[in-house]
């Protein structure tokens, strides 16, 4: 069942991208759909006997690599984290293939796409089954390739060509730091094997831990989108969007925080590592949460709040809370709001002819009333709304923030109550330009607009009901004080970080309740000023203030125009100087070139030796014969006489040869 788990997403890949044209497109879309819902039928049981009643299983294939003490094996693991990842990965990418049948009817290359789909999947089921380091990075590079497939579908759009390259070549830079921590790892510790490693990192020196877990954390920012490294993030909107559903909700993101929490057992023994870990994280929200604010493309500003969300999960890291992290990653990416409201979003561009800038909606409620109603719950879960999932978790990494009482997590306590108050806004801003404002769009948008078929809306609805309860019902399971889901050591938590106690008994009630009133508040204040004083903030936008102020945030905070400037070009010129100097230089002199011309000069030496006559031919065998007599002499006195001896002949050659030929005279140029 555990092997039939791994594989079938790949199977349905090869039949749709291989054989797409013998099985048509409707048979495309229902072998890869009905295999991945196959798929997610063995992960609910998987999680059943794994997770739930902690019985491990391991799966061993085949040796891959065996060269002297390092042993690496094509080999899985399927604990609770694993399970845990498995379900949403599995159960949105179902939603997502099914919604695709609806969503890309139109489009001509269906079997290319449910293709990519299902290999993207598989390589994502490979990253969070594997049980060694190696075997993680191959799902991470395949997610990563996969991604550029999806990102570049429609490869005739420009936009979507520079979009894809960007993505990959962004995370190309993490990638290289998670393979420096790799071979730290291995030249450290002997192996790469998550059990091998795990069990002897408390034996080694924290300032070569504190060395790999930073390396791991750039690769984990590469992937999670983190500050510094997210400039791929708003460009990646430009594939169609199931795969902004697919990607940016629960899989490519997800993967970061994923490795933070596999190697938990690892980073728990650096604290430089977590509290970078704390800042980043915290950074990240209020940064991407002010972006978001400022957006005016309907996919961009939930993929801003995604990244928002995945800096509160990089905070609970920082705080060893790795269990919230996990339960805000389960909320957030998968069952809950992320895919809920890209696939609304979807369902809404498709209504509008295609159509992404929101302030060209407006007075939608009535056209689209059930993409309105999801949308609707997923904005209140997402803002944390009491009782909804949100609330159980988003809520509980702000309170153990404060609930550590340090310096440090009390400050991010504050940074991320601000970050959850301009979610809340930009959530706000979406709705209501959306769905409650007056029309400003064309007529023909809303004569043509129209709720989705069946497969565009029944995922809406599964992930509607989830976004409801699914938080009240997991929520004793991964962060109850008397669970027992990750008993079998699948997360560390060193016992000097546990935090849990303090959360829930030490941290005051008004610090508790603070980002609801903040939420409350500002949600009242930006209504009045947008329905009775929108007179104010238009004359405050045209002034040179108000313009400036509104130009840094939606220009993302002038970091693209940074990187564009000063990272990019100089890199670009020193790999132009690299190339000049290096591989058409001193390579080419060593190598393709430089040999060429050797050759050329040996073989004419060789050639003049030919002169024609009977006693030269006799000499030179006879000078071959003494000499071959001679080298054991020669080694054996002393081996640099013998080298010596050969390019003294070799100079006589030359020289010989130079005389010979200096009567010739060469051609001018030209002439």
């Amino acid at each position: 069942m555990y092997l039939a788990l791994i594989i079938l997403p790949l199977l349905g890949s090869i039949a749709s991208g291989l054989f797409g044209r013998k099985v048509g497109v409707t048979g495309s879309q229902l072998i890869t759909t009905s295999l991945v819902i196959i798929t997610t039928f063995l992960a609910l049981i998987a999680y059943l006997e794994v997770g739930l009643n902690s019985i491990n299983v391991s799966i061993h294939l085949f040796r891959w690599i065996d060269s002297e003490s390092l042993i690496v094996s094509w080999g899985f693991h399927f604990d609770s984290l694993t399970t845990s990842m498995l379900l949403p990965v599995l159960i949105v990418s179902s939603l997502v293939h099914v919604y695709s049948v609806g969503y890309m009817a139109e489009d001509p290359h269906n079997q290319r796409f449910f293709a990519y789909l299902s290999l993207f999947t598989f390589m994502m089921i490979i990253l969070v089954t594997a049980n060694n380091f190696l075997l993680m990075f191959v799902g991470w590079e395949g997610v990563g390739i996969c991604s550029y497939l999806l990102v570049n579908f429609w490869y005739t759009r420009i936009a979507a060509n520079q979009s894809s390259i960007s993505a990959l070549l962004t995370n190309r830079v993490g990638d290289c730091f998670l393979t420096i921590g790799m071979f730290a790892i291995l030249w450290s510790l002997g192996s790469i094997d998550y059990a091998t490693v795990f069990s002897l990192a408390p034996y080694i020196s924290e300032n070569i831990i504190t060395i790999i877990g930073i390396c791991l954390l750039i690769g984990a920012m590469a992937k999670s989108s983190q500050l510094g490294l997210h400039v791929w993030l708003p460009l990646a909107m430009e594939g169609p969007t199931p795969v902004s559903a697919l990607i940016h909700a629960s899989h490519k993101w997800t993967a970061g925080v994923y490795l933070l929490m596999r190697a938990s057992p690892l980073i728990e023994y650096s604290s430089t590592v977590l509290i970078l870990c704390l800042w980043i994280g915290a950074i990240t929200s209020v940064f991407s949460s002010l972006i978001g604010l400022f957006q005016q493309d309907i996919k961009k500003v939930i993929a801003y709040s995604t990244m928002s969300q995945l800096g509160m999960m990089v905070i609970a890291v920082g705080l060893s809370s790795y269990n919230v992290a996990l339960f805000h990653l389960v909320n957030h990416a998968f069952f809950v709001y992320k895919a809920l409201l890209f696939l609304g979003a979807g369902a809404v561009i498709h209504a509008v002819s295609d159509n992404q800038d929101f302030r060209k909606y407006g007075g939608l409620r009535g056209f689209l009333p059930l993409t309105y109603s999801v949308m609707l719950i997923a904005s209140l879960s997402l803002v944390a709304f009491p009782f909804l999932t949100g609330f159980y978790s988003k809520d509980f990494i702000l309170e153990s923030a404060f609930g550590q009482f340090y310096f440090s997590s009390i400050v991010v306590y504050f940074i991320a109550t601000i970050g959850a108050t301009f979610t809340t806004l930009y959530s706000l801003k979406l709705l209501y330009l959306t769905f409650l404002a007056n029309p400003n769009g064309p007529l023909v948008n809303y004569k043509n607009a129209h709720e989705g078929n069946l497969f565009l809306s029944l995922p809406l609805i599964i992930l509607a009901i989830f976004s409801i309860f699914f938080g009240y019902v997991a929520r004793d399971i991964y962060i109850g004080l008397g669970s027992s889901f990750f008993q079998d050591n699948s997360i560390f938590i060193h016992p000097s970080h546990e935090i849990m106690i303090a959360t829930e008994f030490a941290v005051p009630t008004v610090f508790k309740l603070l980002p609801f009133f903040c939420t409350i508040f500002f949600s009242i204040l930006a209504v009045i000023l947008s329905e009775f004083y929108p007179s104010s903030i238009m004359s405050f936008k045209f002034t040179r203030f108000g313009y400036n102020l509104f130009g840094f945030f939606n220009q993302r905070f002038l970091i693209d125009m940074f990187y564009n400037r000063f990272v990019v070009g100089s890199i670009l010129t020193f790999g132009g100087h690299t190339t000049k100097i290096l591989d058409k230089g001193s390579i080419e002199l060593i190598g393709p070139f430089g040999l060429e011309k050797g050759l050329l000069v040996l073989g004419k030496n060789i050639a003049r030796l030919e002169t024609g006559v009977i006693t030269t031919y006799a000499l030179y065998i006879l000078s071959g014969l003494i000499f071959y007599i001679l080298i054991p002499f020669l080694t054996l006195a002393d081996d640099s006489l013998f080298l010596i001896i050969i390019f003294a002949l070799l100079t006589c050659l030359n020289t010989s040869y130079i005389k010979k030929n200096s009567h010739v005279v060469w051609p001018k140029a030209g002439a």
